[in-house]
């Protein structure tokens, strides 16, 4: 009974990577089907869902409740803060920033969303902020709201690192039924897809690097040996542990990063970048209210449905994942400095990113009149590697960006088998090496039958369409915390003014 969720769970993906190996063609056209129905009939619910939390992640943090520690009262945090920066920034993001961070605003730059005119100087300006908008607050607010409840639940009340368990407080000792298991199983499911999207973009950009810089041909084929080499790289990971191979290389990836940014930066367009980086930022910050909240239900316009709502339950579809890797890390620390921590640093991180490298790539398309985004919109892959030819020793970037990539695969996926063990073998957090490395072969599974079946598309259709039973999930997490942190605030008082009352007693005694 104890492994009923760990059997179900590679069961029912099992059936999904055998259906997509022997009928990649009816697996596509279903998965079409079901992404069509899900933008329709709930991108409203998607786009308020988000909102939602990130309001509810500045609520938590600056309302009373933001002085609660995440463990015991006397608890220190069990990471440094630069090592803490480095292992959620590495997991939340890495591959996806790498990806987009020129792509995305050179694909905006030519088919922005509806009213703006595609090659115009308001279409970059547009682009920019929209790139802001899809890996800034939302999507960290996501992260934040389930790593925090997760983080609480297992560290202030001892309870096991599970979804199921942050439900104690509705659902009490049922949360070990079948309820419990079919939640743990329902986040399992979008944590492997989830990842797998993730895997499957890197196999992507990776082939795209080594075609920049050693010819070799972009092709499914080429895609599934990459997955397999770094598979048997993140499987030896994964099973170092946490505090050997996904700190140092977390740690390792920063460094990288924080290099490749700098070169760039300094050898790129540095005033333009720090242009755009300020301008947009306002923009974003102005626009804010107006971006979360739109929809084009009087043109249908699939723009939002291709992009914004893609992101979001990208995002979702990895709050479990990632989540329960930041609450596993973040022990120690109180509610707001968690919240603070985990929404605005890697928020402003990802704003520079994107201003760095698709500021780059805009200053090249309207100036220099290099034709990036054409290329981009053949062959998305190959953005970041133009790009980076522009500049000198253009080629040893692009290497360095490669090796980025291939090692924010790595953390990612090894992170990933380790949340998948542990959401699978009832909350141990130190799950097996067996278990690990099914998990790790089975995610790979995933991104090669998702990128036979229907690349790029078919990845982001994974996401939105095992994302959404999520969502309903998560907010039922908040209504749990909002109860157990209201009940919690009440003894706080209660003992207080006993405390008082103690104390005033003692004080009349000595009078």
């Amino acid at each position: 009974m104890s492994e009923l969720v760990l059997y179900i769970s590679v069961a029912i993906i099992v059936v999904f990577v055998l259906w997509g190996a022997f009928m990649p063609s009816q697996l596509a056209d279903m998965a079409a089907m079901v992404f069509q129905f899900t933008i329709e009939s709930f991108g409203w619910f998607y786009l308020l869902a988000m909102f939602v939390f990130l309001i509810f992640s500045f609520v938590l943090a600056f309302g009373k409740y933001g002085r609660i520690k995440l463990g015991e009262d006397d608890d220190e945090p069990s990471y440094s803060l630069f090592a803490w920066f480095a292992m959620l920034f590495s997991t939340g993001m890495g591959i996806g920033l790498v990806f987009w961070g020129v792509a995305e605003p050179l694909s905006h730059f030519l088919t922005p969303p509806e009213g703006v005119a595609g090659g115009t100087e308001e279409a970059a300006r547009t682009a920019m902020r929209y790139s802001f908008f899809h890996w800034g607050l939302h999507p960290w607010a996501i992260y934040t709201v389930v790593g925090l409840i997760l983080a609480y639940h297992q560290f202030r009340k001892g309870r096991k690192g599970l979804i199921s368990a942050t439900f104690y407080p509705l659902l009490g000792q049922r949360v070990d039924g079948p309820i419990g298991k079919a939640i743990d199983i329902l986040a399992i499911i979008a944590t492997a897809f989830g990842v797998a999207t993730s895997l499957g973009l890197g196999a992507l950009q990776i082939n795209g690097g080594l075609n920049a810089i050693f010819g070799l041909t972009t092709s499914i084929s080429s895609q599934i040996w990459i997955i397999a080499i770094v598979t048997v790289l993140f499987t030896i990971s994964a099973t170092t542990g946490l505090d050997r191979g996904i700190k140092i290389l977390s740690s390792t990836n920063l460094w990288i990063a924080f290099a490749l940014l700098l070169f760039v930066f300094l050898i790129g367009p540095t005033a333009f970048i720090m242009d755009t980086f300020t301008v947009t930022l306002g923009s974003y910050v102005q626009n804010l209210i107006q971006m979360s909240l739109r929809l084009s239900p009087f043109t249908q316009s699939k723009w939002i449905g291709n992009w914004t709502l893609f992101y979001w339950a990208w995002w979702i579809a990895w709050a479990p994942f990632v989540g329960t890797f930041i609450a596993r890390v973040s022990r120690g620390r109180t509610i707001k400095e968690f919240v603070l921590g985990v929404l605005l640093v890697p928020s402003l991180l990802g704003f520079f990113w994107f201003s760095v490298f698709g500021g780059t790539g805009l200053h090249f398309e309207l100036f220099e009149k290099v034709p990036l985004a054409a290329a981009a919109e053949k062959d998305v892959t190959s953005a970041l590697f133009m790009t980076l030819k522009q500049l000198p020793l253009g080629m040893i970037a692009s290497g360095i960006a490669t090796l980025l990539i291939i090692i924010f695969f790595i953390t990612s996926a090894d992170s990933a088998t380790f949340v998948l063990g542990m959401l699978s073998q009832k909350g141990d957090p130190n799950p097996t090496n067996k278990v690990k490395v099914t998990w790790g072969i089975l995610q790979s599974t995933i991104a090669v039958v998702l990128l036979v079946s229907g690349g790029l598309s078919g990845l982001q259709t994974a996401s939105i369409v095992t994302s959404l039973p999520f969502v309903v999930i998560i907010g039922g997490m908040c209504v749990a915390l909002l109860k157990c942190l209201h009940e919690e605030e009440r003894e706080h008082r209660k003992k207080e003014k006993k405390r008082r009352k103690k104390l005033d007693q003692l004080i009349a005694e000595s009078e």
